[in-house]
């Protein structure tokens, strides 16, 4: 537990980002290069779209002189012979057996169409005979004229249609393009995006690269076992689970688990989040369901990963969105799919989820999710085995004990513990080094629980002092209470949003607290505001962490936990949450007025009560307090041993600068805090 002189706490921890998945295969799958598929369909559309102009425009150019000619009557034809206009001609046969003359005029010529006139350079008319006397005709009139052999209709019939069949099979093209372009073409709503697996090299992981979760990989090995071998389980009778939900804090390893999956199994393996299934568009989701379990059906056995079923499994029939929502109607399809009258055989689904409380007890039920499988917070063995296979790469030296650093992470994920190891050899590289010892671990340890060191924050002596008293307040009466633990760590160096901090190294991980455990943890938070009113005779804002963090435990003392003699064995904290909004929107009171004055009032006796203890004990030990702090505030960090040293009465070493390899300190940890 830590506790701290200003508000907050200082604990930033984050968990580290998940390695993507090297999505190679299924049709829903994205390709590596398609980055931007919406610049690329428009890409496509512009290229064929221009294409099509240019043929359009062609086709144009090549018949040009359709729109350039004329047609004129016979008439007109008599006209311009006789008045020799006539230049040239082209006399072409049709298919119905007469004449086209296409003819030029030696200059243009005005002719009366409908009231209004057009000028006429080329034209075009029916003859109906072209013989012997009609060419001394001609020629009469100085015309120039040749024969020219009649189109095929097919050629015509190509020449008329074609251009159009191109702008219509570009159009096709696009259209079935965008439809089968994968799982972002604008017609592939319904369409799975379920990504089928294909891990291999160093992306590959296997169960050797799961450690602290045993329980969890037997449960999925066995699935695996069966996958391989059915036969040894069906000839006694055993049935293939149909479902595995794989609950646990964030951070415990639950999808490192299902790609442990993935790379063990010589099945095909299916991996899809909650959240692809939900669109804005409604009944997308359920078509979504449908088509990945037609893809699993296909491909089975086969094992399908969904990542935060959360996001499509909540509870139904909450009032909001009303019977048909679109989460509802993927969650009905869910069901049905994984157990309804069609069975799917030789289809295993594995999910995951961190709220498993607000999931719908259709989806839990035996025949859907037959296992459900805890993957909680690691334990010492489980931290120990997690470091040694993320400290597999990296340089250790021979100082390093991963087994005391798994003794000093109670609390912490596979994720912290796997920043933790990453921070140690950032801090390794820093400073140049070869090889990551113990002084990174502590490094990293301190950044991590108790916030980066704000070297260059500017505190005043007064205010430093002050500091000094409020820590020290709260090691003292760690060190003298018998059911504390252990305080391993006293500083007064600025670290987050805290101006000092105080650590405790538990012997052993803990799962349950006494009632003397808890009223220590009370009495030490508030030791530090205890201090502050014994030496200087006022109290500051510094102590607002610890009145907060000890209201909440004597607040659960007495509503949860049944340890009032006054209230008695009695709990007051009934929670109606809200599985759609998944956070409680109300708690109605379920206790008289006279009940809610009755806690407050206890509440308020255990907070008095602890606080006077804490007075009391730093005042028979006032001289004790002033020695330390002073040392504290000479130091600026003290250690559990050096702690020990000073209340035997032994006088410290000089304070020497710490060589980050020879002189490496203990590891500096934050306890789990009982909350």
């Amino acid at each position: 537990m830590n506790e701290m002189k200003n508000d907050g706490s200082p604990n930033n921890k984050k968990p580290s980002p998940k390695p993507p998945f090297n999505n190679k295969f299924g049709s829903g799958g994205n390709n590596n290069n398609d980055n931007d598929p919406m610049s690329k369909v428009l890409k496509s559309i512009l290229i064929w779209g221009v294409g099509a102009i240019g043929l359009f425009i062609l086709f144009n150019f090549i018949n040009s002189k359709e729109h350039t000619e004329v047609p004129v009557t016979y008439t007109e034809y008599m006209y311009f012979l006789n008045n020799g206009k006539i230049a040239s001609a082209v006399i072409e046969k049709s298919q119905l057996n007469d004449f086209e003359m296409h003819g030029t005029l030696s200059s243009s010529s005005k002719v009366n169409r409908s009231g209004r006139e057009e000028i006429v350079t080329n034209f075009v008319t029916k003859l109906g005979v072209v013989d012997s006397k009609t060419e001394e005709i001609w020629t009469s009139k100085g015309m120039t004229w040749k024969y020219k052999d009649s189109e095929n209709i097919w050629s015509m019939l190509l020449y008329s249609i074609l251009p159009w069949a191109l702008i219509f099979g570009v159009f096709f093209f696009m259209m079935r393009r965008m439809n089968n372009g994968g799982s972002k073409g604008i017609f592939t709503f319904g369409k799975s995006r379920a990504r089928l697996l294909n891990e291999t090299g160093v992306n590959k992981k296997t169960f050797a690269d799961v450690a602290g979760c045993d329980e969890a990989k037997y449960e999925l090995q066995e699935i695996i076992e069966f996958l391989k071998e059915p036969a040894k389980f069906q000839k006694l009778g055993g049935k293939i689970p149909r479902g595995v939900l794989l609950l646990g804090p964030p951070g415990t390893g639950k999808t490192l688990l299902a790609r442990a999956v993935s790379g063990e199994a010589n099945v095909p393996f299916f991996s899809i989040s909650g959240a692809d299934f939900v669109e804005m568009f409604v009944g997308v989701g359920a078509s979504r369901v449908r088509d990945l379990f037609e893809q699993a059906k296909r491909s089975a056995p086969c094992l399908v990963f969904i990542d935060e079923i959360d996001a499509v499994g909540r509870s139904r029939g909450a009032g909001l969105g009303g019977g048909h929502d679109e989460r509802e109607q993927t969650l009905n399809q869910l069901l049905v799919e994984m157990d309804g009258f069609e069975q799917n055989l030789g289809v295993i689904i594995i999910a995951a989820t961190n709220r498993p409380d607000v999931l719908d007890s259709a989806l839990l039920r035996p025949g859907r999710f037959d296992r459900q499988v805890v993957v909680d917070r690691p334990d010492v063995r489980g931290r120990e085995g997690i470091l040694k296979v993320h400290t597999k790469t990296i340089p250790l030296s021979s100082e390093v004990n991963l087994e005391t650093i798994a003794r000093g992470t109670p609390g912490l994920s596979g994720a912290d513990l796997a920043n933790l190891v990453n921070e140690a050899a950032l801090f390794a590289a820093r400073r140049n080094g070869e090889m990551v010892t113990m002084y990174d671990f502590e490094s990293a340890k301190d950044k991590i629980l108790m916030g980066v060191e704000r070297k260059s924050m500017v505190i005043s002596d007064k205010e430093k002092e002050t500091t000094a008293y409020h820590e020290m307040g709260h090691a003292l009466v760690g060190k003298l209470l018998p059911h504390s633990n252990p305080v391993h760590k006293v500083t007064i160096i600025p670290r987050g949003r805290a101006l000092g901090v105080t650590s405790y190294l538990p012997n052993e991980d803990a799962h349950t607290y006494s009632k003397d455990f808890i009223e220590t943890q009370i009495v030490t938070l508030l030791a530090g505001r205890a201090a502050e009113k014994i030496v200087f005779g006022q109290m500051n804002t510094g102590a607002s962490s610890d009145l907060e963090r000890a209201s909440t435990l004597a607040r659960k003392m007495v509503c949860e936990w049944g340890m009032s003699d006054v209230i008695g064995p009695v709990t007051f904290a009934n929670k109606h949450e809200e599985v759609f909004l998944g956070r409680e929107i109300a708690q109605p009171r379920d206790h008289s007025e006279e009940t809610a004055r009755l806690i407050d009032n206890e509440v308020r006796r255990i907070l008095t009560e602890s606080m006077e203890q804490s007075e009391q004990l730093l005042r028979d030990n006032i001289d004790l307090l002033h020695k330390t702090s002073k040392i504290l505030l000479e130091r600026e960090i003290l250690d559990g041993a050096e702690l020990d040293q000073i209340i035997r009465g032994e006088e410290l070493a000089p304070k020497i600068n710490m060589s980050p390899i020879t002189n490496t300190p203990n590891i500096s940890v934050k306890g789990e805090e009982v909350v």
